[in-house]
């Protein structure tokens, strides 16, 4: 026979360990150009992939040497045949090693598991030398025929086929359904074939159904498709990069480039920025990548190993970018920042990126720097703080301080009333106040959780004030109009009033106006059925940029609380004064009481008095205290 192609061994043809090799290079190929978590699982995949194209090169080169039947090439045949056994079952073990690895296996389990599949590794292979060497099996005659009646090949590889199954079915809950379903088509494909070698009596096809797997393994979990338009892949990407370059101590520079007009769903990013970013990517860095993170964010990661000019190069991007702005104008915000080694081994440069994006104005490039780190740590920390109240879902817990501030009532000259204002007890930051917590707690949907708490410690404590004789009408509580949209938030509220034994008009709600309409009804679906248990209404913060005569008529509010703001512009000219005493009038004459907040001195008493207040509120009075020390503002109802 002229061409190694051309060869066929009685019932072997060396197409299909040719065809094994071809698509084990295309294997590598495909990963070398595309992006990959470097991580264990990856490294037994590429093992087994190295061990593939040598079993078929084995394979190859025994079935050479077996169709010449030369004596002095038996001993040979003889191992070159172990080998590609061991070699195969090999292979076997590390699939078990990587089902435990991918599904992130416990690791005494995981350890077990590998102990077995090493045994029956041993097991295998031992056997079939004993075999052999015994003349047992498989063995050459004197005259060259060549009888295999061995089965121990055949016997190891379904036992390992039942110990894959095994595994997976205890990894199952472990594992997306759909990837269970791609591992057990490719693994039944591979049985299917090998049984139909034997009934056919065929040998060519027992490397190739090893390939089948490796090529779920390869689809399933190690692709990781790049945003072919902009040559960028996925938020994981980056989070496993970082992952290993913060392992190898290896130094990076991030790039990101935010329009905030594109980041809606379904908004793709402006086709004239396309060559802009692939040019970037790819020509003004090396060893660089490029990551899409939602669908107006994009982050770059720049090795300074390769680039020891970033700084340089990074000042090119900007006047190119600046270039792209003169032309199309889009909205921006651009963060740049060096590796930060406690933000690397949490791996959170996106959210850090985030929380420096939301107090970033538009068209605005910005370097990070010390205080955003401490102030992203300190949001950081206080998150995990706020996940851990609401785990533990304590109604008492300790964290959560009320604080009050009373509010004069000038129709009877008495302190009657108070609004809770909530604070922060934590461990590691002291006493944190709203502006720097409730943002963050309405993020991440934690706020109804605070709510809760606040509601009833306030509860309590009016129950306690009443029992010791004081005169309290009520206590206003903050909420927020995100929570109106919880179904339960009125189920909560109504609970918590009467398991502390309290009337519903002992507490008021405090809401800001919503813009949306859809927000808007909502609100007023909620005020209406709380209403009916007594609970009074508050407009908070009228006067701050947003008000709607005609929806806050539609409202039952029972007081408008006037804005510092307005009490401020009220002091500046007579004309202001004029314009805000005509509002109040006009407000009181609508049978809504008004409360003025952030009164703090005489001459704002004074004013705010004579524009219609029913209610004043400010430092003058006090400045918020422990809801505990309400008392000492409250009169005593006299003793009959």
């Amino acid at each position: 026979m002229d061409h190694i192609s051309q060869m066929n061994f009685d019932n072997y043809t060396i197409s299909a360990d040719l065809t094994v090799i071809a698509i084990c290079v295309v294997m590598v190929i495909l990963l070398m150009t595309s992006f990959v978590t470097n991580n264990r699982s990856f490294r037994i995949f590429l093992t087994i992939i190295g061990l593939l194209i040598t079993a078929s090169l084995v394979n190859i080169f025994y079935h050479v040497l077996l169709a010449g039947r030369n004596p002095d090439t038996y001993n040979l045949i003889y191992i070159l045949r172990l080998t590609y056994h061991a070699i195969l079952f090999d292979v076997l073990f590390l699939f078990t090693l990587y089902a435990t690895v991918a599904s992130g296996m416990e690791h005494s389990k995981a350890r077990m598991i590998a102990i077995i599949s090493s045994a029956l590794f041993a097991l295998v292979v031992i056997i079939d030398i004993v075999q052999s060497h015994n003349g047992v099996g498989f063995r050459i005659l004197e005259d060259g025929t060549v009888i295999d009646d061995s089965r121990i090949f055949m016997i190891g590889y379904v036992l390992f086929m039942i110990m894959l199954i095994g595994i997976l079915s205890r990894i199952r809950d472990m594992l997306y359904k759909r990837v269970m379903y791609g591992f057990y088509g490719t693994m039944a494909v591979s049985i299917f074939i090998r049984f139909l070698q034997l009934i056919f009596n065929q040998t060519s096809l027992t490397t190739i159904t090893f390939v089948f797997p490796v090529i779920a393994m390869m689809y399933i979990m190690h692709s990781n498709p790049y945003n072919i338009t902009l040559g960028a892949v996925d938020i994981r990407a980056m989070e496993d990069l970082i992952n290993n370059m913060y392992s190898r101590k290896e130094r990076f520079i991030f790039l990101s480039l935010f329009l905030p007009e594109y980041n809606e769903e379904n908004r793709q990013l402006p086709v004239e920025i396309g060559p802009f970013v692939r040019e970037v990517a790819s020509d003004f860095f090396r060893k660089s990548v490029l990551f899409q993170i939602d669908d107006g964010h994009i982050i770059l990661l720049v090795s300074k190993q390769y680039n020891p000019d970033y700084e340089k190069k990074i000042d090119m991007v900007l006047e190119k970018f600046r270039e792209q702005y003169e032309r199309f104008h889009f909205d921006y915000k651009i963060v740049i920042g060096d590796d930060i080694e406690e933000i690397s081994r949490k791996n959170e440069y996106v959210n850090l990126i985030r929380d420096i994006q939301k107090n970033l104005e538009e068209n605005t490039i910005h370097r990070v720097n010390e205080e955003d780190i401490a102030r992203f740590n300190r949001n950081d920390y206080i998150l995990k703080q706020l996940i851990d109240i609401y785990n533990k879902d304590d109604i008492d817990d300790p964290r959560v301080l009320v604080f009050t501030q009373p509010v004069y009532n000038l129709k009877n000259g008495e302190f009657d009333t108070a609004e809770a204002l909530m604070r922060l007890d934590l461990k590691d930051l002291g006493i944190v106040y709203p502006d720097q917590f409730i943002p963050v707690a309405e993020s991440h949907g934690y706020i109804h959780s605070l709510t809760r708490i606040i509601l009833n410690k306030t509860c309590r404590q009016i129950k306690q004030l009443s029992k010791e004789g004081f005169r309290i009408s009520r206590i206003s509580v903050n909420i927020s109009a995100l929570e109106l949209k919880d179904s339960s938030f009125c189920d909560d509220v109504n609970q918590i009033i009467e398991d502390n034994e309290i009337s519903g008009d002992k507490i008021a709600i405090e809401l800001t106006e919503s813009r949306s309409d859809a927000d808007f009804m909502i609100m007023k679906e909620k005020i209406d059925e709380l209403r009916n248990k007594g609970i009074r209404f508050y407009l908070d913060d009228f006067g701050t940029g947003y008000s709607n005569m005609e929806r806050i008529m539609e409202l039952p509010f029972d007081i408008i609380k006037f804005d510092r703001s307005l009490v401020i512009a009220s002091g500046s000219d007579e004309r202001s004064e004029k314009i805000v005493e005509n509002l109040a009038h006009l407000l009181k004459d609508m049978k809504y009481a008004i409360l003025y907040e952030g009164v703090e001195n005489d001459h704002d008493e004074k004013r705010c008095t004579q524009m219609s207040a029913s209610y004043l509120q400010g430092f003058k009075y006090s400045r918020p205290v422990p809801i505990e020390q309400l008392k000492d503002f409250l009169e005593a109802i006299p003793k009959a």
